[in-house]
């Protein structure tokens, strides 16, 4: 129970007006407590009613309160508690208390049952419904209880008068309620005034003054009571029962007995008051003359509209500027930006509606408006739920899944971080931008995919500048607006094949875009302010690395996805490419079969790829041949065999046996990596009469063409370790040829197989039919590593390869082939150049 100290900080109390018993008191104000806090007393009288009907003769406040204040012989030494919260009680205070704790109303019963004092009691923490004596703050009020009301609710209603100081001695009773043995406190004679005692008294009178003028009370009452009383402390309690003031410091006056050094503590909260009063009367003025001006500019904009009106020119406009103004106003831009749509809005206003600056203008508001400044997708930080909502739309890609969880973990932990930089590189069907995708979903943001092959004009990044009718932004601003958040995921695809003209550099202006040092305020031309893109998350794909420039490859996280073996793939069309293309043809999950031993040959026989892409055709064409049957009458479950997969596909289109089962001598079976994958690259070297030349046919890059220079000399310089004859250099013509001729060749691995069939031809010797092989070579004889081993390693198992030879420093990358691919072949490690005949030479 408790009463808060925030009425006007200088209103003394009112004695009750005495009615008859059985008479219902109406005296008393009905306060605003709500039901759920039974015990907690709310509103003081009204001081300036008090003061209007009767200030200066009650006995209360006037000349003879002496003659009317309790002896505290005659309080009882012995009285019962009743504990409030949030209030403390002063002497000489008359307030109305409710109350409704059961502790409480048995002790104003007993009060009431005895000669009405009780001792009034603060509560240190209000927050405590059933206080204990230490809950209770050990210097109190004794005060009269002057009139009781039971309320309907079982609350009781209580005027109360302060009346004396007390300290407790000790508790001699918890329950039903507390007693306490308590000593009255006396007030001390002050005897005659010092002029510093004067000062102070009148230094309180006049900062209760300025805080009443400041308020806007009527003062002139008021301090005609304040006035009369000249005992300090009976004014600094008459000044702090008044004053909004937190409990601690309210109980820190009231335990002060000294009356000059209280009224110095009431004079330090005077000051304070008049601060804050100040303040408010400062804030209260600027909101006025806000408002004025608010007034003076709408009457005159309706005399504008008036004029308008009169000259024929009222139209709709006025309407629609009202609309730009409270859109440009709700839709959370920054200041800055803020500052340039109201002046590009008084524009518009100056302007004729049909003019086509007009539209430009209007568009661009429209634009600014519409545009995600603030509102954000709320991030789906279930670990565990995103994780079985990746595993759901993908199969393996183990790496890309722990990556996407990782920020999701660290977001999780730090909700500011900016959206990370990713960049997927693998061939073509792998499964790139459905990733992404899937990546928004299990983020729970929106998703844009934005496709920048053959893009070569810069403004479709960065925007057309507002110079002409027409112009619009850049494709990043259109994807923000578009998913209509400013976090959302936006894929950029095909970023490896970016294109540059006369119109700019496109992937010199996505170098801002894809910084998150620079994105949080990316300027688009047509916005010509910026706008945040720190939250974005930017996914971009590529086949193949090398033809993005390296500044732009510095700023993004790249992460290969590359092809999937046999079992993946058979994994993969059971999951998700059969079913999906069942529902997309029409037919039912129960109308047709197709085993995995069947999906795994269709996968051998009509497809050879890294990714997934012929495979979804191939069975598209099963499910359309199914269709077509049922569309005609015919009754399913359809099931498709070996038998009649030949009559529905046709012929196999690549057949186990294309592996030569022996090699004539100079012909070697090399690796190498494209954008759709791996490849297998046959080598053929070919001696006749001559006088050492070296022709290289089969359209080879430079690269390629000096591993052949290098494979040369390593002959020549080894020839006796291989049996060659030392002089076939003068005596022989040497020719190199890699079939596929109409095929641009090159890359820094084909040294191995070149020097293996160059010694092939040069021995007559055949190489291993068996054998595959990768890594470039040194005028020392080493053996360099190269790139793409898993895609490689894909190729040779998939032409029927039983051994593949690597260079050893490529051992590292066979923790990515998976150990099912790793059964079906044997895998070599070389080092160095004589390390790889005696391995490749067929028994």
């Amino acid at each position: 129970m408790s009463k808060k100290n925030k009425k006007s900080p200088i209103r003394p109390a009112r004695p009750p007006r005495r009615k008859p018993d059985g008479v219902k008191d109406t005296s008393i104000k009905k306060p605003a407590v709500p039901k759920d806090e039974p015990g907690k007393g709310e509103g003081l009288p009204d001081i300036i009613e008090a003061l209007t009907s009767g200030a200066g003769t009650s006995p209360l406040f006037g000349e003879s309160d002496d003659a009317h204040a309790p002896n505290p012989a005659d309080i009882p030494q012995v009285l019962p508690v009743l504990a409030v919260r949030d209030i403390v009680v002063f002497n000489y205070m008359i307030l109305p208390l409710f109350v409704g704790r059961e502790k409480s109303v048995k002790a104003v019963d007993e009060a009431l049952s005895g000669d009405r004092y009780i001792l009034i009691l603060t509560q240190k923490d209000e927050s405590v419904e059933d206080p204990d004596p230490d809950d209770l703050y050990m210097t109190g009020t004794v005060g009269m209880i002057m009139r009781m009301l039971k309320m309907p609710d079982g609350r009781l209603k209580v005027l109360v008068q302060g009346l004396a100081r007390a300290k407790v001695k000790r508790f001699t009773q918890n329950d039903p309620f507390h007693i306490a043995e308590l000593e009255p406190i006396l007030e001390p004679e002050t005897g005659d005034l010092t002029p510093e005692q004067e000062a102070l008294i009148r230094s309180s009178r006049e900062q209760s003054e300025r805080i009443l003028s400041l308020r806007g009370i009527s003062s002139q009452d008021i301090m005609s009571v304040l006035n009369n009383v000249s005992e300090p402390g009976r004014l600094a309690d008459l000044i702090a029962s008044n004053l909004r003031m937190k409990v601690k410091a309210a109980q820190k006056i009231l335990e002060c007995l000294e009356p000059m050094k209280r009224l110095e503590l009431v004079n330090d909260q005077l000051l304070k008051e008049v601060e804050v009063a100040s303040m408010q009367n400062k804030i209260q003025t600027m909101a006025k003359e806000g408002m004025d001006k608010a007034q003076r500019d709408f009457y005159l904009r309706e005399q504008i509209k008036a004029i308008k009106r009169e000259l024929g020119d009222d139209s709709d406009d006025s309407e629609e500027m009202e609309e730009l103004k409270k859109g440009i106003t709700a839709s959370g831009m920054p200041k800055d930006v803020m500052k340039e749509a109201f002046k590009q809005l008084r524009r518009l206003e100056s302007m004729h509606a049909e003019s086509s600056e007009a539209t430009v203008i209007r568009t661009y508001l429209d634009w600014m408006i519409e545009l995600p400044w603030k509102k954000t997708s709320r991030d789906r930080l279930d670990i565990k739920k995103a994780e079985t909502i990746l595993n759901e739309d993908h199969y393996d890609l183990e790496k890309v899944k722990e990556r996407i969880l990782e920020y999701l973990s660290v977001r999780k932990l730090n909700p500011k971080m900016k959206g990370p930089i990713l960049c997927f590189v693998g061939p073509p069907g792998v499964g790139k931008t459905s990733l992404g995708r899937s990546i928004a979903r299990s983020l729970g943001r929106k998703f844009h995919r934005m496709s920048l092959g053959g893009m070569r004009d810069e403004a479709e990044i960065r925007g057309h500048r507002r110079t002409y009718i027409g112009a619009m932004p850049g494709r990043i601003v259109q994807a923000i607006k578009q998913c209509g958040t400013r976090n959302p995921v936006i894929m950029l695809d095909e970023i490896d094949k970016l294109g540059s003209d006369f119109r700019g550099d496109p992937s010199s202006a996505l170098l801002e875009v894809l910084d998150p040092e620079q994105n949080y305020s990316f300027t688009d031309h047509y916005l010509n302010v910026p706008f945040d893109l720190s939250k974005v998350m930017f996914i971009c794909t590529a086949n193949m690395l090398d033809s993005i420039p390296g500044p732009l490859m510095d700023r993004m996280e790249v992460i290969r996805i590359p092809g999937y073996t046999e079992q993946e793939k058979t994994v993969i069309t059971r999951r998700f490419i059969i079913p999906r293309q069942i529902r997309e043809n029409g037919l039912a999950d129960d109308e047709l079969a197709i085993s995995d031993k069947l999906a795994a040959k269709v996968i051998r026989e009509y497809t050879r790829e890294a990714g997934l892409r012929n495979v979804e055709r191939e069975i598209g064409t099963l499910c359309r041949k199914m269709a077509r049957k049922k569309a005609e009458g015919e009754k399913g479950p359809f099931k498709i065999t070996a038998k009649n997969l030949y009559v529905l596909l046709g012929p196999p289109r690549f057949l186990e046996d294309e592996k030569e089962p022996t090699l004539p001598p100079g012909v070697a079976v090399g690796l190498a990596w494209t954008p759709v994958g791996g490849e297998i690259l046959h080598i053929e070297v070919t001696t006749m009469p001559g006088k050492g030349k070296l022709t290289l046919t089969g359209k080879l890059g430079d690269v390629m063409k000096e591993s052949a220079q290098a494979a040369l000399s390593i002959a020549r310089t080894r020839a006796d370790e291989y049996g060659i004859d030392p002089n076939f250099a003068e005596e022989r013509d040497i020719h190199v040829h890699v079939p596929a001729g109409a095929t641009p060749k090159d890359g820094p691995s084909a040294g191995v197989t070149l020097v293996t069939a160059l010694i092939s031809a040069l021995t007559d010797t055949p190489v291993s039919p068996d054998l595959a092989m990768t890594g470039e070579i040194s005028l020392r004889g080493r053996v360099l590593p190269v790139g793409g081993v898993k895609e490689k390693i894909l190729a040779a198992v998939s032409r029927g390869m039983k051994k593949v030879l690597i260079p050893a420093q490529n051992k590292k990358d066979l923790a990515e082939i998976p150990d099912e691919l790793r059964r079906k072949i044997t895998i070599k490690t070389v080092e160095k150049v004589d390390e790889i005949w005696p391995l490749a030479k067929a028994e």
